[in-house]
């Protein structure tokens, strides 16, 4: 599985968009606003992300509101975010709860009559560490599908993980899966 990752990675990649255009704003628009509401997905490895088959529904919900600008990354469309994360964990997740703050990069890889797949990457501040992750420091990685609606709407998919690149001993992860609403304007 994870080789047939790679190739479809790297048969993705030379496909890349203009630009001069940012699937993930509207014409002119200079800021969106998001939604992304997700499930979790178990604790586990980055390749979790990926990885459908290893997905395990767990009792946690994560709430993640941001604020977005266009720019270019590697000559990519990207946005640069500001978000506020929530993670709510209930039945046997009690205890793994946090709230966080921190800023991220996007940048859309592929670009298709409105459709846009993508990934991102950037640091968090949490309130509290547990017994997923020992440390207040993590780093959020994201992929991404997306539609545009219209010129001012866009949906996603995405699944995104939560983790402090094993700068600690206790490093579960978390992983979510969900769906994104973005308004640019």
């Amino acid at each position: 599985m994870k080789r047939f990752t790679y190739i479809l990675i790297a048969a993705i990649i030379p496909f890349g968009v203009k630009a001069t255009e940012n699937p993930m704003f509207g014409n002119g628009h200079q800021n969106a606003i998001s939604i992304n509401i997700g499930q979790g997905t178990g604790p586990g490895s980055l390749f979790k992300l990926i990885n459908p088959g290893e997905w395990d529904i767990v009792p946690q919900t994560m709430i993640l509101a941001g604020y977005s600008q266009p720019m270019t990354l590697f000559r990519l469309p990207a946005r640069q975010n500001f978000n506020i994360v929530q993670n709510f964990g209930y039945n046997s997740s009690r205890g793994l709860s946090f709230l966080g703050v921190g800023i991220s990069w996007d940048a859309a890889v592929f670009s298709w009559r409105g459709f846009y797949v993508g990934g991102g990457l950037g640091p968090y501040m949490r309130d509290s560490h547990d017994r997923y992750v020992s440390s207040r420091l993590v780093f959020g990685e994201k992929f991404f599908i997306g539609k545009n609606i219209s010129d001012n709407w866009r949906a996603e998919f995405f699944t995104m993980h939560f983790s402090n690149g094993d700068f600690t001993e206790i490093n579960r992860g978390f992983n979510f899966t969900g769906l994104t609403v973005n308004y640019s304007f």
